[in-house]
């Protein structure tokens, strides 16, 4: 994949959110799988196929890539095991830790929203 050029609409839009840090959370967490991906490794190491398992829905391909920019970011700490075949865990970071009772409160208003949806 090319780099982008540093004065592209793409980065200045990116520039201008990330000054925001709510909307820097929210990038770094946001999307489709990033954060289901971290409340699966909410209670302690798993493997890939583990993870896999637990969200049949994606695809191997995205989980990869997803669980790599989670590493990139220092959301998920990925050991590798001198084995033979390798062994590979995946584990939250102590960052990321801090992160489960944000995204518990976040079910809660997740519930009274849709509650509240379901009414109109």
């Amino acid at each position: 994949m090319g780099k982008r050029k540093d004065n592209s609409t793409n980065m200045l839009n990116e520039k201008v959110i990330m000054e925001c840090e709510l909307m820097y959370a929210v990038c770094k967490i946001g999307g489709r799988w990033k954060l289901l991906i971290l409340c699966k490794l909410e209670n302690g190491k798993l493997r890939f196929s583990e993870i896999k398992r637990l969200i049949p829905e994606i695809t191997e391909r995205m989980l990869a890539l997803q669980l790599r920019e989670l590493e990139k970011d220092g959301l998920v700490k990925r050991t590798v095991y001198a084995e033979v075949p390798p062994r590979v865990d995946y584990e939250l970071t102590d960052i990321s830790k801090e992160l489960i009772p944000v995204w518990r409160q976040l079910e809660v208003w997740a519930v009274k929203h849709k509650k509240l949806v379901e009414k109109l």
